[in-house]
């Protein structure tokens, strides 16, 4: 039998991490393509506990399976036995849900070309992503057939649009993903592009122009009519002023960062939403807040400054990660090992990752900045030079 790539990720990573059952250890047997995991020798009749190993997947298993193993399922995703089963049947379960290539005898390690599989094809993630690329996609055509090709929204922006929409598709489906299950690196990894890659480059997009326009034509103006009225203007207004943005962004960061909550969201699906929205949502928010403020291209020059802000903090954050000789996140300590590395060298590098790499897309950016609002300066210099003739 053969789970997803994800699904068996998340129970090879359940039987590695849990704790063992008193006097009951695990030995991982390995061969190209497939890992067996054999549990010797005690059986526990604790619930959610299989032959010493607690089995955490969120994996839906083939109907009728675990009847045939004399087990049931329970909501969370866990699992627990209906009745007790000797080691054999106990080793036999393990084998068949772990294949995986995964190897493990004292050391792990990964064949990349079997990471490039582990593809995640979650179906919400997926409408969402296709949904939002089809509105975009009519929105962009009604536009343009309207007002002219490039009018409203530019050929540049449709393609800023298009790198947005990939670098989501890279963040959450593609196979760092599932990778970010097993490596602390790879989950900030995912985070930065979220934040730093993805969110600035939606934004460039002009997304919420498109999705008007793709939306009936009886609808449009009643829609855009109430998001300029009062209170979903001013409340607007306050999500987007640069410094409200700036500390929302900030706190998502450094809230979800804690040990408690940045652990929960490896154990439960539902959290770790959350916390990519919430990514997503305040990085969306501030870089909306910078590039198309109140202030318009005239205020790029205190956009720097909070760029410059954001860039402090999370470099600061990532400084910590890197130098701390202690692990942050102990759920990883029994997974990194899979690419050869201990959980401080995990975590420095995930470090290191916000702190060098995020760093320089910050400064890119702030210049970028910097160089639009020298140019809007000498735009309006040579405005007033023309109306004073």
């Amino acid at each position: 039998m053969r789970l997803g790539a994800r699904a068996s990720l998340l129970v090879w990573r359940g039987l590695q991490s849990a704790p063992l059952a008193p006097g009951a250890r695990t030995e991982v047997r390995a061969t190209r393509g497939t890992i067996s995991t054999v549990v010797i020798p005690s059986v526990s009749e604790e619930p959610g506990w299989l032959g010493g190993a607690k089995l955490m997947t969120r994996a839906p298993l083939p109907p009728g399976f675990l009847a045939t193993l004399g087990m049931t399922s329970r909501w969370s995703g866990g699992l627990r036995p209906a009745a007790p089963l000797a080691t054999a049947a106990a080793a036999a379960l393990t084998t068949a849900l772990a294949p995986a290539a995964l190897a493990h005898a004292g050391r792990h390690h990964l064949e990349p070309a079997e990471v490039m599989t582990w593809w995640t094809w979650e179906p919400l993630v997926i409408a969402l992503l296709v949904a939002t690329a089809a509105l975009y996609l009519i929105g962009l055509v009604k536009l343009w057939r309207s007002a002219g090709r490039a009018k409203g929204i530019r050929a540049w922006q449709v393609v800023a649009f298009a790198g947005g929409w990939i670098s989501l598709v890279i963040a959450l489906v593609s196979p760092l993903d599932a990778l970010g299950s097993i490596l602390f690196s790879a989950h900030m990894a995912q985070h930065e592009i979220l934040m730093i890659v993805a969110a600035p480059l939606l934004v460039l997009g002009r997304p919420l122009i498109a999705i008007l326009w793709a939306l009936p034509s009886s609808w449009r103006a009643p829609l855009a009519n109430a998001l300029q009225s009062q209170p979903i203007a001013g409340i607007w207004a306050f999500l987007t002023a640069p410094a409200v943005a700036v500390v929302a962004h900030a706190l998502a960061i450094w809230i979800w960062h804690l040990p408690s909550l940045y652990q929960a969201t490896l154990r439960s699906e539902f959290v770790h939403a959350i916390q990519h929205t919430s990514f997503l949502g305040t990085a969306a928010l501030f870089w909306w807040a910078l590039i198309h403020g109140r202030y318009g291209r005239l205020g790029y020059g205190a956009s720097v400054g909070y760029v410059f802000v954001t860039g402090i903090h999370t470099g600061a954050l990532g400084a910590l990660l890197t130098f701390s000789p202690n692990v942050w996140y102990p759920i990883y300590q029994r997974t990194t090992s899979a690419w050869g590395l201990n959980p401080v060298e995990d975590q420095q590098l995930a470090g290191l990752i916000m702190w060098i790499p995020a760093g320089v897309i910050l400064v890119v950016l702030g210049l970028a900045l910097f160089t639009a609002w020298l140019g809007e300066a000498e735009r309006r210099v040579r405005l007033a030079e023309m109306e004073n003739r």
